[in-house]
């Protein structure tokens, strides 16, 4: 185990923001993880997945613990499903791929998503109508204070939308270290009535779409609307979609006949904040190298060496546009560091 001091985060984020960590260490096995807890002692811990879904406006002075621990392993099986285990550093996209191309279903909405798997139960990760939360069975991690493993039902995790326990009631207290899923084999539950998956389907004349078909469907959606991280600095979507009361959107649905929505109950509704930003004059503006994205005003973007604070600072002035203008507070879906 390696240990790297002030090293650059700048290519384990997806921002690129050129933050420094004190130490830097990679861990590659449960091993390594439990043996790194046990020197630190008192030192903050930074656990970093993919950095897929984090902003860093400062230098670290932690012990940052790069996850990188790699394995998928089939449980069990039976004719119609199967139970699979993920460990924690696997890339996302990698993984969903590889349930695609075995013919298991369940995440093929989730294509494309960046980051790593350990992170996912955090977040319950999200896309095209289907979350995380609707085919994941536990995930396993590590108690940081007592070194103990600790496997969380899909219950234990209170999964919300774009929310869990981990980022409430222990946030900090656990690093996940596997996930285990129950995916179909045959006879698959697919979701294309959300965003434009049935739309893409239909330009192909798709009538009877495989999982592969919405895999790739929402692979080329995502690619027409997101920018590459690998090319210019982003997060993806940095802002949760709110949900309003229905009163609320009835009064804003009498000045904006054309707002877009998704219905949540009877008595709420989810409102497209990109669509939010891009009413509020935002989609496309640029502040020195921290900008909101020309084609998804959804996604701020690092256009060369903007610092995590001007993002920040672009990302409060969205915020205070969007409440102005229609009395709806937005949250960041980003982790701000």
């Amino acid at each position: 185990m390696k240990v790297e001091n002030n090293k650059s985060l700048k290519e384990y984020n997806t921002f690129g923001i050129n933050s420094t960590a004190s130490e830097f260490v990679s861990i590659t096995s449960e091993a390594d993880l439990i043996n790194a807890i046990s020197i630190i002692h008192k030192r903050p811990i930074f656990i970093l997945s993919g950095g897929s879904n984090m902003l860093l406006t400062k230098n670290l002075d932690a012990f940052v613990l790069h996850i990188k621990i790699k394995g998928i392993t089939v449980i069990e099986e039976s004719e119609n499903s199967v139970l699979i285990s993920v460990n924690a550093g696997e890339n996302w996209h990698d993984f969903v791929q590889y349930c695609i191309k075995n013919n298991y279903g369940g995440l093929e909405n989730l294509s494309l998503i960046p980051g790593y798997v350990g992170s996912a139960p955090i977040q319950n990760i999200g896309a095209y109508g289907v979350e995380l939360k609707d085919t994941m069975i536990s995930c396993e991690a590590i108690n940081i204070a007592t070194r103990k493993k600790h496997i969380f039902s899909n219950k234990d995790c209170k999964f919300g939308y774009r929310n869990s326990i981990f980022k409430n009631e222990v946030k900090g207290e656990y690093i996940i270290t596997k996930v285990t899923f129950n995916l179909t084999k045959k006879e698959h539950t697919l979701t294309t009535s959300y965003g434009a998956i049935e739309s893409a389907l239909n330009d192909q004349g798709i009538t009877k779409p495989t999982i592969k078909d919405i895999s790739e469907a929402v692979i080329k959606i995502r690619k027409s609307k997101l920018p590459d991280p690998s090319k210019i600095g982003n997060s993806g979507s940095f802002f949760k979609n709110p949900v309003i009361t229905k009163s609320h959107f009835t009064k804003l649905q009498k000045i904006y006949p054309n707002i877009p929505s998704y219905k949540i109950d009877d008595d709420h509704i989810k409102v497209p904040a990109g669509w939010l930003i891009e009413q509020s004059g935002f989609k496309g503006k640029r502040w020195g190298d921290a900008g909101v994205h020309e084609k998804q005003a959804l996604v701020l973007v690092n256009y060369d060496n903007a610092t995590g604070k001007e993002i920040l600072d672009l990302s409060k002035k969205i915020i205070s546009g969007i409440k102005e203008k229609f009395d709806i507070l937005l949250e960041t879906e980003v982790n701000i560091i």
